[in-house]
């Protein structure tokens, strides 16, 4: 049977889940993309059923769970984009990891996202930490859910790793002080150059918000306040993204070819 009214409960449960709130209160988020969703499964994620339109495209993994039929209006309404992919999974949602977890964890270096807003921005920053090599990813102080659909589709799955932890801002400083982690804090007015920094075997590196940058209180606690050199007439600062990117890879430059 071809599910096609939007009175359905499967369907309502999907339109509420695109929602923060539908995603923390019932414990689900959604997956719209078959490369996600296959990155999701090979983490340990459980899929709880998938909407599927063969009008869109085939479904060529086998996730275990229910498979559910829509017609091609209700998957073009449900979607997330303008263009179905033609797969909704509906996920479980596990625990988020926090203090207690990153505590027993074995974590030289770090990356460390002080009450960054914009979604895109943080999964590309997770897929650039991935791509790294960084051990941890912590989201200090977010507003923002990990399984936003923005910071699902721009992390390419990143978001999924058993490395992501979410902590407020006090237990993220009492975690760095407990492992003695040396703090290099991006900031535009840094007394550090990118081109003489050193991150030695041990770092976190910690960005904030793109339009204020890290408060005093985590600037007043930096081993380092690094800046990256721009040459620039009219750019004095770049996306976040791409300083957390630059940064990132100067660390896994030092670590691995110098």
């Amino acid at each position: 049977m071809i599910l096609s009214s939007a009175q359905n409960p499967k369907i309502k449960l999907v339109s509420r889940l695109r929602g923060k709130r539908g995603r923390e209160q019932t414990a689900l988020f959604l997956i719209d993309y078959e490369r996600d969703l296959r990155r999701a499964l090979a983490s340990g994620y459980a899929a709880d059923f998938i909407l599927h339109c063969p009008a869109f495209a085939p479904l060529t993994l086998d996730a275990q769970c229910q498979v559910h039929q829509v017609s091609p209006e209700l998957m073009s309404r449900l979607s997330y984009r303008e263009n179905p992919s033609g797969i909704i999974a509906v996920m479980r949602s596990p625990p988020p990891l926090g203090l207690a977890e990153i505590l027993r964890g074995d974590i030289a270096h770090a990356l460390l996202l002080v009450n960054l807003r914009v979604p895109g921005n943080i999964g590309a920053l997770m897929r650039t930490a991935d791509a790294c090599g960084i051990d941890a990813v912590v989201l200090v102080d977010s507003a923002l859910d990990l399984y936003n659909p923005n910071i699902i589709r721009s992390s390419t799955g990143a978001c999924f790793l058993d490395n992501v932890y979410q902590l407020s801002g006090d237990q993220a400083l009492a975690w760095l002080r407990e492992r003695a982690l040396p703090l290099i804090c991006a900031d535009v007015q840094g007394a550090t150059s990118l081109f003489a920094l050193e991150f030695g075997a041990r770092a976190a590196i910690v960005l904030g918000a793109e339009d204020s940058g890290l408060d005093k209180r985590w600037l007043a606690q930096a081993d380092c306040r690094a800046r990256i050199p721009m040459a620039g007439r009219a750019s004095d600062s770049l996306n976040v993204s791409v300083s957390g990117a630059i940064l990132m890879y100067e660390l896994y430059r030092q670590r691995h070819h110098s």
